[in-house]
């Protein structure tokens, strides 16, 4: 896989996940400020249950983020075993590409030498 598709499969990634950390924090904001104007309690109620809320939201917002990274982690190792794998082929193609030239170029040479000898 090139430099070129990896950055570019990692830039997709990411941008896949920006929106889900979006509508986390968008939806937590309305959810509070809803419940702030729909909740007929006094003030320490709502201080208290503001207080919950917002655990609540670190929690869900702390695992999703986890869970997140966790992924992009396991991509990354992914993508790196495949260009080790594909760099392996690579390095395998060019020794027998060398080896290949070689035999050819040793050919090429008893080939002169009987030449010469036969000339002589």
């Amino acid at each position: 896989m090139s430099t070129y598709t990896q950055e570019h499969t990692r830039t997709d990634q990411m941008n896949t996940l920006k929106p889900v950390f979006k509508a986390l924090v968008i939806g937590g904001l309305v959810g509070a400020g809803v419940m702030l104007f729909l909740a007929p309690q006094s003030g320490r109620k709502m201080r208290a249950n503001i207080q919950k809320k917002t655990d609540e939201l670190r929690e869900r917002t702390t695992d999703t983020l986890k869970d997140a990274v966790s992924q992009v982690k396991s991509r990354g190792n992914h993508l790196k075993e495949d260009a080790r794998d594909k760099a392996d082929d690579l390095q395998k193609q060019g020794v027998d590409t060398l080896i290949e030239q070689l035999d050819r170029i040793a050919a090429a040479v008893e080939a002169g030498k009987k030449a010469l000898k036969s000339y002589r």
